[in-house]
């Protein structure tokens, strides 16, 4: 599943193949910003799929534009948005390759975006975070956890984390949580990180 090309991302969607989906807003999400009192602002989420957390942030009151590389997902998100009254905006891109002319954004969300195209791509995935954020963007960052072994997410150790990232980015924690998903009813191990944007 990691290493999947935007056209197998999409065809999963039309398969409705969706184990990451579970449909409801991430808990992780929600506890970061109250404790961290991360109020609205523009922000971004990376790989929205079918867009609930997007739809949450706006019930927020976030400028919330999602992006994924699924033209099916990005149908049902925007559906899903109309239905809740919700303004949040969608765009397809690959996000390895992001050609969008786009103002940097105040906060980031990414709920196992990372870990997917880490291994595909992981320089064009930095590029795209540069040219997505500016210094003093948060970044909260949701990821499969190799302290866990079996089925499940892509999953990686928190110094490939602290590799990939901390040149771009300061992180303020690295937590470990589960991904609520619909089945096992438990979840995946997994990690939150939230950061902040060096200086440039």
């Amino acid at each position: 599943m990691s290493t999947m090309t935007p056209a197998e991302w999409n065809e999963r969607y039309v398969a409705n193949e969706l184990p990451w989906d579970s449909g409801v807003a991430s808990k992780e999400l929600m506890r970061v910003l109250d404790e961290e009192k991360i109020t609205p602002c523009r922000a971004v989420e990376l790989g929205c799929g079918t867009g609930t957390n997007s739809v949450y942030l706006a019930s927020r009151g976030f400028d919330i534009t999602g992006m994924d590389c699924s033209p099916v997902a990005l149908e049902q998100a925007r559906k899903k948005a109309a239905a809740a009254g919700s303004d949040a905006k969608f765009l397809e891109a690959d996000l390895c390759r992001v050609n969008l002319q786009l103002e940097p954004f105040d906060f980031i969300f990414d709920r196992g975006c990372y870990h997917s195209v880490r291994r595909v791509d992981i320089a064009g995935f930095l590029r795209t975070l540069r040219q997505l954020s500016k210094p003093g963007t948060r970044y909260l960052m949701l990821a499969g956890n190799a302290n866990e072994e079996g089925p499940g997410p892509p999953r990686v150790h928190e110094h490939e984390i602290r590799i990939d990232l901390e040149g771009l980015f300061e992180i303020q924690f690295i937590r470990e949580f589960r991904f609520e998903v619909t089945d096992p009813p438990e979840g995946f191990l997994a990690w939150s990180c939230l950061m902040t944007r060096r200086a440039s």
